[in-house]
Formats: structure tokens, sequence, C-alpha cells
């Protein structure tokens, strides 16, 4: 099997499919691969690393994929570059296909067999394999570090001669990776920190790791696949109004809540925001989707007239591109070895849950099932 790994399409993302230390070990497999010349620069990976560990760099302006078994990618790929690709290509990458029928119909017309690593079924044996995971714990990690670069106080509690300076408060809305990320990062800077989730399970997760559990009684909100479900109307504005006053109380407040598929949940309202006080922060992982905060702006930074500062940065993985690419390599790299028989070559078997659940274009077929 011949794999291609091309340089990113989308504007601002530094991240690379595979890495050289992957591409090492997939050659002992029988798998070689194929490097567009730059594609790991920006998560310093250069060129001689790739050729180090037995790629085969390709240049841009030829047709270099056509000669490919499958094509991976971290985003989804240009439409030049899918052009090129030959009916049956395996394309892999994070595709975005729910609530984009359209894109999904065109890689189904394109030929390609399309898996989407967002749609990898969350079982035990596919827990190598989740992007989802890797990347959202990045997210986690890296939203702590632009509150607490932002937040004009110190996130532990100090002793000084001077006197004692009072821990910063967190809240973390939404316990699900990165959320969890969010809460072991924030304590291990020293903030007090406090979560909520509508999940009750979330509850024991939260505590082992020293932060305290807000609770409201919605009922259990756990959808398929241990994400959260969507919340009535009735719901959702009965915990709108709860969260204003505990959106107050804390310096910095992270939301992470998505439901996929759909648009994020709103749960800092505007007048959550105004009962924060001046030098607070927010930091809406949910930006993307829409934003968790009603006064959220996606890809900006911004100060609201009460002294909130708003962070609606998105694609947080790619801010750390070196680690997060490495991450998403061996997640790939998962993913493939169900691709690839003990000869090196292309071997699917449809009948395996992950294969079928992850697989979302095959033959001419759109294989979605939009939700």
């Amino acid at each position: 099997m011949i794999v291609a790994v091309p340089r990113e399409a989308a504007l601002n993302e530094r991240r690379v499919a595979l890495v050289p230390e992957t591409i090492a070990r997939l050659a002992r497999s029988g798998v070689a691969a194929q490097v567009e010349r730059g594609a790991g620069l920006a998560a310093a990976f250069p060129d001689a690393e790739y050729e180090r560990a037995g790629a085969t760099l390709a240049d841009a302006s030829s047709a270099w994929v056509a000669g490919c078994d499958a094509l991976l990618c971290v985003g989804r790929p240009s439409d030049a570059l899918l052009r090129t690709v030959r009916p049956g290509t395996l394309l892999v990458g994070f595709l975005a296909p729910l609530g984009d029928p359209e894109y999904v119909a065109r890689l189904a017309a394109a030929g390609v067999t399309a898996f989407a690593m967002e749609a990898i079924p969350r079982v035990t044996r596919a827990q190598a394999m989740d992007a989802l995971s890797s990347q959202s714990n990045i997210a986690g990690y890296k939203s702590v570090l632009l509150a607490a670069g932002t937040l004009p106080k110190f996130f532990p509690m100090l002793t000084t001669a001077a006197g004692t300076i009072p821990p910063a408060k967190v809240l973390v809305l939404g316990a699900g990776v990165a959320g969890l990320q969010a809460i072991a990062t924030a304590r291990r800077l020293g903030a007090v920190v406090c979560a909520y989730d509508v999940r009750a399970i979330a509850k024991e997760q939260v505590q082992s790791l020293g932060a305290a559990f807000l609770e409201f009684d919605l009922g259990d909100a756990e959808g398929a696949g241990g994400y959260a479900r969507e919340l009535t109307a009735e719901q959702a504005e009965r915990q709108r109004a709860w969260m204003v006053e505990q959106i107050g109380k804390n310096d910095c407040v992270i939301t992470t809540a998505l439901v996929p598929g759909r648009a994020a949940p709103l749960l800092v309202s505007e007048a959550a925001v105004a009962a924060m006080r001046p030098g607070s922060v927010i930091v809406d992982l949910a930006a993307e989707a829409g934003g968790n905060c009603a006064l959220t702006r996606r890809d900006e930074i911004f100060t609201t007239e009460n002294g909130v500062t708003i962070i609606g940065t998105t694609n947080l993985p790619s801010t750390m591109p070196f680690d997060a690419s490495k991450l998403y390599s061996r997640n790939i790299a998962a993913l493939l070895a169900l691709f690839v028989a003990k000869d090196g070559t292309s071997a699917i078997d449809f009948n395996d849950e992950i294969v079928r659940g992850a697989c979302i274009a095959h033959d001419g077929n759109v294989l979605l099932q939009q939700g």
C-alpha cells in the first residue's frame, strides 16, 4: 500500500497527518509513504526527517497522489487534490461530514472510500484510533494556558511578605475529554476548580481530579457514544438561568460543550457575562460550532464593556502542532492497521464495526446517516 500525505489545505492548519516516526513503523508493515514537500514544516518535522524515515518526497505541482492507494489528511483535502485521486482511493481525515450532505455526496461521486476520524465508534477496541480524544486533550490543556496568560491574577495561592494572594477560581463547563484535561491542568496550576456537566456519569470523573462538581437536576442527558444529548428548550433555559449565578462567582470560565452534528448549546448568556468581574476570562472551545457563550466571536479575542475577555480561538490543537501531529499520526496508524493485509496490500473488512462506523462514502454510495 502506498499512502500520500499532503500539505494541509485549511488556513492556519499546522498539523500533519503522519510524522516520520510513524512512517518508519508503517514501512515495516509494507506501507510506503509519499509526503508532499513541506507538509510537516509547520509542525517542526522537516523534509529531511521524512526522507530518513523512508518516505518519498513529492512536489505539489505534479499529480503525485494519482498513484497512491490512500490519501491521509488532518482536515478536508483541497478540491484540486481530490480531483487527482483515482476511484477506489482511501481518504482518511477529519472530514466534518455531519450537517454537510453535499460534501459527502461529492466524495461518493469522486469514487473514494472515505473514512471520517470523528465518526470512529467509541468502543474499547478503537481507543488507539480515537483522534477526537487525542486532539481534545490538547485543546483542553491549551485553553487553560490561554486563560492563565490572560487573567490579570495568579492562578495559585501565594503567601508573600506583602500578604496572601488567593487562588483563581475556574469553572469548566462540560466534562468530556477536553473538559477533564482543562480541570487537571487548572488544578496543576493551583486554581480552585469546579465543573458542570449534564451527564450524571461526569460527577465521579470530575471529583477524581480534585474539582468540585456543581449539581443541577436536569435528569441524565447522556446520549449515544458517551456524548451529551441536546437538551429540550425548557431544560436549556433553566440551565442558563442557574448558570448566571455560578459563572459570576468565578474568575475564568472554560466552555467545552458540544453536541455532534449540531450547533453548540448556549450555556453562558449575556447576563452571565455581565455578572462576571472585570478582568475575568472566558475561553470558548465550542467557538467553531457557534460557541457556548452568547457573545463569542469565532477566531477573535476581545474584551466586553464590563471588562471580561472572551477568547473564541478555534482549532487549538493546531497551536501545538508537534505533539498534536504525533498523537494524530498514531491514531491514523492504528486505523490503517485495519486496512492492511500481512503482505502490505489493502484489505478492508466492512463487517468490522469500526470500519463500518467510520466509513462515510464507498463505491459511489453515501454511507453516512445524517443526524
